[in-house]
């Protein structure tokens, strides 16, 4: 019985975001030491697994209305799903013929849920890879992101941008030019790859209990953008302005300057969005010991830098009293059926 496996990393972004749904620019690096993993089996008739964010039990009518409220009635099986379905249109209107065969789909999820380290991306992205390798369809590397954002934005209605799925279709470190003429003409933006090698010392922290559905976050902003807004489109230039400075810094070894550019990112970040108290003391309590702190993602996971073990561990135990894990992540490169630069998603 045929059978593909594919992986999708967790993700941090660096730098820049929130403006990758805002025509902006962005850094961002995956890491390993969390993921999906899905497996897809060929089958007799087409079947959806529950994963780990399928529950279908619970401890109280309040915990399952807290869940819903998070996570919605189908959890990663809704994602699944839509991704099938995009996959499937893309196909026809590029006159690629599927075979007849179906599958059974599973996955398994260990990224911390809601916290801005992109779980459901990596389930829409994971899902895609399967069904390219599967079919043995090729799609241009720069149009699978796009794929899977029309995926969770048009099919599903959540509010996200283009940047985590690029991340998680390209691991390592990416650089990310979401220049509106460019997306608006091609649907993606200009995505360049950044030696890791070349990165500073990164931690990233998460607080397991400030799950919070990332939507909410843009909501208020994203229709303040849409009026046309001076002070969210002056900020949304500034964040693309703080990662095109980054990507500079790193690339000519300048990263003395990265602490300054992390921090003025989430500064600008706390002026324009309704950040809460409780994600707010874990930058504050991150800076108390020395190192950076901006937001890996809508909120719930901060990343920032570091100089040295010392400091790393005064930030470790700083961020541990209240409540947070922290780790030093170890930057994801390809994993598998990643056909280079080149351009195309395909069975390894």
């Amino acid at each position: 019985m045929e059978f593909v496996k594919t992986r999708s990393f967790s993700r941090a972004g660096f730098l820049g975001n929130p403006s990758d749904g805002y025509f902006g620019k962005t850094i961002s690096f995956a890491f390993s030491e969390f993921s999906v993993e899905l497996r897809l089996t060929e089958s007799e008739r087409l079947r959806f697994v529950p994963g780990e964010v399928d529950d279908q039990a619970f401890e109280s009518l309040e915990s399952l209305v807290r869940d819903l409220r998070l996570y919605g009635y189908y959890g990663g099986i809704r994602l699944l799903k839509a991704v099938a379905k995009k996959f499937f249109e893309y196909c026809r209107e590029h006159a690629v013929r599927l075979d007849s065969r179906n599958f059974t789909v599973e996955y398994k999820i260990n990224i911390p849920r809601l916290v801005g380290l992109s779980g459901s991306s990596a389930i829409c992205t994971a899902m895609l890879k399967a069904l390219c390798a599967f079919y043995e369809v090729e799609v241009p590397l720069e149009d699978a992101p796009t794929l899977c954002l029309e995926a969770e934005r048009d099919e599903l209605g959540i509010a996200c941008g283009l940047q985590d799925r690029v991340v998680q279709m390209y691991n390592g470190v990416v650089y990310m030019d979401f220049e509106r003429s460019l997306v608006e003409s091609t649907g993606h933006g200009r995505y360049e790859r950044i030696d890791p090698s070349l990165m500073p010392k990164v931690y990233v922290a998460y607080d397991p209990k400030r799950a919070e559905e990332s939507g909410r976050a843009h909501g208020k902003v994203r229709r303040r953008f849409s009026d046309r807004d001076p002070d969210v489109v002056a900020a949304m230039t500034e964040f693309a302005d703080i990662a095109e400075k980054g990507r500079e810094a790193i690339v000519q070894g300048r990263l003395e300057r990265l602490p300054a550019l992390v921090n003025a990112n989430f500064d600008l970040r706390d002026r324009i969005f309704d950040v809460a108290e409780e994600n707010r003391r874990m930058v504050m309590t991150a800076r108390l010991s020395g190192a950076s702190a901006k937001f890996a993602g809508s909120g719930g996971a901060i990343v920032g830098t570091y100089e040295d073990d010392a400091q790393f561990g005064r930030l470790a135990e700083a961020l541990s009293g209240i409540g947070c894990r922290v780790l030093r992540p170890t930057i994801a490169l390809d994993e598998s059926a990643l056909a280079g630069d080149a351009g195309v998603w395909r069975n390894s």
